[in-house]
């Protein structure tokens, strides 16, 4: 089974806030996006695509960290395992994009990305 189905694709449609973390040389750098980002590029059974507008220290922690994120959703929408509402960790490895048909389809439809943040997904873990 590919990463995001299940319950983690019905996160990915369900989730309004994208909490994103890299590793930075002091510690853990935290940035967001908005759910409604991921729904209007969609993704693929391992890959989420998101625009990126500044995020410069984000891509200097993806380059020096061997481009290790993770990001976490969540939503009361999604039945829990014990309780209504379920969240999610996913894992990957991500990069920034500045051309190519990744970064032309983010630029599409946000005009003030600089680029685009593929995100090949490795693992996630369920919460709640």
């Amino acid at each position: 089974m590919a990463h995001l189905e299940g319950v983690i694709g019905d996160l990915l449609k369900a989730t309004e806030f994208v909490a994103m973390v890299t590793q930075g040389p002091n510690g853990p750098h935290l940035v967001g996006n908005w759910g409604d980002y991921i729904r209007k590029l969609g993704w693929e059974a391992d890959t989420i695509l998101l625009p990126a507008g500044r995020y410069k220290e984000t891509e200097a922690n993806l380059v020096r960290d061997g481009g290790r994120m993770w990001l976490m959703v969540a939503s009361r929408q999604v039945q829990g395992t014990r309780t209504p509402g379920q969240g999610a960790v996913i894992e990957g490895k991500a990069h920034i994009e500045s051309d190519g048909p990744r970064f032309e389809k983010v630029k599409a439809n946000f005009p003030w990305a600089r680029g685009a943040l593929v995100i090949a997904v490795t693992g996630t873990k369920t919460q709640l």
